[in-house]
């Protein structure tokens, strides 16, 4: 009753005649008026300068997107590509993937070939086609990227040389010893393939040039300081002309530099390899101090003649891949750009030739499979010291703990059939693995004998007899990538090869004494001329 007699009172209260407001009636502003009131109070024009500038800059933005554009579009029309890997059945196409350790591996070619502008330093009977490897340079970038090797391998270097397969999909044969330059002419890739075989690496890319790119690139770097001890004349080769002392040498005289065969120390080849890694460092320090590779402008035009006179395989055929790796290189110690050329020896069949001088070469290859430094130079400021976290810092030491107990076999190790070959040219190797495995159970062990050398050491096992390999290189520190089944082994075989030179203890790694040549650091040294080339 309350609320009903409260809601018509409501009611009443609303009901009276039409209000008369007490406000004045709203209008709209005429046109021209400014809004009036707190609420309203107009905006400040901004300065004429200022709406000036910020137009400026917008067109300046949207005209650097759009060059920016243009030249990556540009850059990226200038690639020519090819396949990185060619084997067919190879080692490194079947072998199991190696570990990645995070560094990073380039092949880097220079072909003889004639054909197309190259035609002016000879006909296609000296070289047609994609034509010889008449530099093969291995760039190997550490994973912290602190370190970086060159390894030069020599053109007369004899090793096994896959089946390939070519462009047009014809499959080219290999050789159980063949000359390595003349794997280039199965492509890049074929290349490619039979170092990943020698070095049990897997290369991550590769850069192929010609007589052309290296005359454009030196120009591009604005000619390369070279040095002689005398004066000197190519007269029957490159046509070399030099003065004793510092030249500045670019285009045609920087390819007639790297060029000519004979006129350096005693004339023979891996004295032509001293050269070209005398130029090599010459031109990275040219770069380093310049700061190419962190200048916009300089670096667009080495990227301009780098996509236009090389060929390089598909992983490498964008823009981003070769900007990442100009940022790798671009804080590196000169001290730490290491120049190697591959251990070799006189080639058995042939005096005119070499071949890998073992255990060395496989010591070494290793040691790159690794990330195992070759310089003692420290890191450059900019970047992290080797084993170094440039994040965190830890003083509290880790807690001990306690491995769990091994399960004892379920088998009788002195009834395993357990052989050791040695693949790793190292006389009477197998002796000291034999003794471990006798003082670890494994008396049934014995030595398969010598074999040719091996880069990469490997466990094969027969069938049923998985488990007593996996023992086996859990004993040594054999990753377990490296064991295989093989259908024809009786019993467990372990092949120890170069790349385990001493020890009981796979990975313990030996850098062959005096591998670096030199190091990008040294400058003001002169290249000693044959004296039969004295001008």
């Amino acid at each position: 009753m309350f609320i009903t007699k409260g809601l018509q009172m409501g009611r009443r209260r609303a009901e009276p005649g039409p209000a008369v407001s007490s406000r004045a009636p709203r209008r709209r502003p005429a046109a021209g008026d400014e809004p009036v009131g707190r609420h309203f109070k107009s905006r400040p024009k901004a300065p004429l300068w200022l709406r000036i500038t910020a137009l400026t800059m917008s067109a300046v933005l949207v005209l650097g997107l759009m060059t920016a554009a243009v030249l990556f579009i540009k850059l990226q029309s200038n690639v020519t590509t090819a396949p990185l890997n060619a084997g067919i059945g190879n080692k490194s196409s079947d072998q199991a993937s190696v570990e990645d350790t995070g560094s990073l591996q380039i092949l880097i070619l220079g072909t003889d070939t004639r054909d197309g502008e190259n035609s002016q330093y000879g006909t296609s009977e000296d070289s047609g086609g994609v034509g010889n490897s008449d530099v093969m340079l291995l760039m190997d970038i550490s994973a912290d990227n602190s370190r970086v090797s060159v390894t030069s391998f020599p053109r007369d270097l004899m090793v096994p040389i896959p089946d390939c397969s070519a462009e047009n999909g014809d499959v080219v044969p290999g050789a159980a010893f063949g000359q390595l330059n003349a794997a280039l002419q199965a492509g890049p890739g074929c290349t490619v393939s039979a170092i990943n075989d020698i070095t049990g690496l897997r290369i991550d890319h590769f850069m192929l040039a010609d007589f052309t790119a290296v005359k454009e690139l030196s120009n591009a770097l604005g000619g390369v300081e070279v040095c002689v001890d005398h004066a000197m004349y190519d007269v029957d080769g490159s046509w070399l002309k030099l003065p004793e002392g510092k030249s500045l040498v670019q285009g045609e005289q920087a390819l007639a530099f790297l060029r000519t065969r004979h006129a350096f120390g005693d004339a023979s080849d891996l004295e032509r390899i001293k050269a070209q890694q005398f130029f090599l460092a010459s031109m990275v320090r040219k770069v380093k101090s310049e700061e190419t590779l962190t200048n916009l402008p300089k670096l667009y035009t080495l990227a301009d003649v780098v996509t236009k006179n090389l060929t390089i395989d598909e992983g490498l055929g964008n823009i981003p891949a070769m900007t990442k790796i100009a940022t790798r290189l671009a804080k590196i110690n000169l001290a730490n750009v290491a120049f190697v050329t591959v251990p070799t020896t006189t080639f058995t069949g042939d005096a005119n030739r070499v071949q890998l001088l073992e255990p060395d070469a496989g010591q070494f290859f290793a040691a790159l499979r690794n990330d195992t430094p070759l310089t003692d130079a420290p890191a450059s400021p900019e970047a992290p010291a080797p084993g170094e976290d440039a994040t965190t810092e830890s003083t509290t030491p880790a807690p001990e703990s306690t491995p769990p107990p091994v399960p004892a076999p379920a088998y009788d190790k002195g009834l395993q059939a357990v052989s050791v070959t040695n693949a790793s040219a190292v006389v009477g190797r197998s002796i000291e693995l034999l003794q471990a495995l006798a003082a670890n159970g494994y008396s049934n062990s014995w030595q398969a004998g010598d074999v040719p050398v091996q880069g990469v050491s490997e466990i094969s096992h027969g069938p049923g007899m998985a488990d007593v390999a996996a023992d086996i290189a859990a004993l040594f520190g054999i990753p377990a990538s490296a064991v295989r089944e093989d259908p024809a082994v009786a019993g467990v075989n372990l092949l120890v090869g170069s790349d385990w030179g001493s020890g009981t203890k796979y990975g313990e790694i030996t850098v062959p004494e005096d591998i670096v040549a030199s190091t990008a650091d040294e400058a003001g040294q002169c290249l000693v001329v044959n004296p039969a080339y004295y001008d």
